[in-house]
């Protein structure tokens, strides 16, 4: 499930511009330089539920 926290850190990410947000190695990588451990953890395992999200913004 989607927490607040990784929601939060998605959009941070999605916001700035530079990435296609299914260029999930790079997001990874954006996601760890800026902190943002939960989302780096959450893609290991949940990218059909991450996917799901930036498709549909449903949770």
């Amino acid at each position: 499930m989607l927490s607040d926290k990784v929601v939060e850190q998605i959009l941070l990410i999605r916001d700035t511009g530079q990435y296609n947000m299914f260029d999930i190695p790079n997001i990874q990588v954006e996601a760890y330089v800026r902190g943002y451990h939960e989302l780096t953890i959450f893609l290991e395992d949940n990218l059909k539920e991450y996917t799901e999200f930036i498709m549909t913004g449903k949770r």
